[in-house]
């Protein structure tokens, strides 16, 4: 009697080992889900933001063949369903999408593997003799811009730092989203980063704005803040990382001159985000 109890427990031990649900069948196996790894993080990190540089129509069809693709696209002026505005999603969350390219961002590279990428319908900008006239964004594309990086970044968890534009992770080539986008806006609206502008003046501390800094001793604490910097690069290329981040914080000037008010911006992103 004692011999059947005993094998009596083994078949219910065995049949416990498998909770409802937690088979998978797959034709020739079966997977089985009940145990969970704890050493596991989710695979996106970044929310990247590009403007198209077409009109839609080009966009979509440059975004849907098998050279280069994004996650989501917004149109200059959404069409509505249902009273509500439609985004377009080209490539699932799920799979690797081709908008970053040659990147990098707080010491990760090949940023395609670890973000979400939106483009944004915007001509970008053109140019004559006298200056370059940039492309405003749309009111109804940050309308629309606002709940799904809102979503995206519930998601993922995804920290404000790691909101940033095409020309932040690959500062020597891109230029998108430009200065007209509206990343003040989308901070107050939870979505990314910007400093508070008394810590702002704090750390300016009384200088002129247009005072020069040190460019090697700016470049250090944009690395810190997640710039990648190659110490290789000449004086042009490393203003051009400055620019990126005048462009992001400052587009009222981002000739990628080292001054204060640069520093004192930097400084206060530093202090705010990273504790430092």
């Amino acid at each position: 009697m004692a011999r059947w109890i005993g094998i009596v427990a083994v078949l219910l031990a065995g049949c416990q080992a498998s909770g409802p649900g937690t088979t998978v069948d797959r034709g020739d196996y079966q997977l089985e889900t009940l145990y969970q790894a704890q050493g596991a993080d989710q695979r996106i990190r970044f929310l990247v933001m590009h403007y198209t540089a077409e009109d839609f129509h080009t966009s979509l069809k440059t975004l849907t063949d098998e050279h280069v693709s994004a996650h989501y696209l917004l149109p200059a002026h959404p069409r509505r369903e249902y009273a509500r505005p439609t985004v377009y999603q080209l490539v699932p969350e799920s799979m690797r999408a081709w908008h970053a390219g040659a990147s990098s961002w707080r010491g990760r590279t090949q940023l395609n593997d670890t973000s979400i990428g939106i483009e944004i319908v915007n001509r970008g900008f053109s140019r004559s003799m006298l200056f370059t006239r940039w492309q405003p964004y749309s009111a109804e594309q940050i309308a629309l811009l606002i709940p799904l990086s809102r979503d995206i970044i519930r998601r993922y968890d995804i920290q404000p730092v790691d909101v940033v534009g095409h020309s932040d992770i690959a500062p020597q080539r891109k230029q998108d989203p430009g200065p007209l986008f509206p990343w003040k806006t989308l901070a107050e609206a939870g979505i990314g980063a910007w400093p508070e502008q008394t810590d702002v003046q704090r750390y300016l501390a009384g200088r002129d704005p247009h005072a020069p800094v040190a460019l090697s001793a700016l470049l250090d604490k944009l690395a810190r803040y997640g710039y990648g910097i190659d110490p290789q690069w000449d004086e042009r290329q490393q203003k051009r990382v400055l620019a990126a981040f005048q462009m992001h914080f400052r587009p009222a000037d981002y000739r990628g001159e080292p001054d204060a008010e640069s520093e004192a911006i930097i400084d206060a992103l530093l202090h705010k985000y990273h504790g430092l």
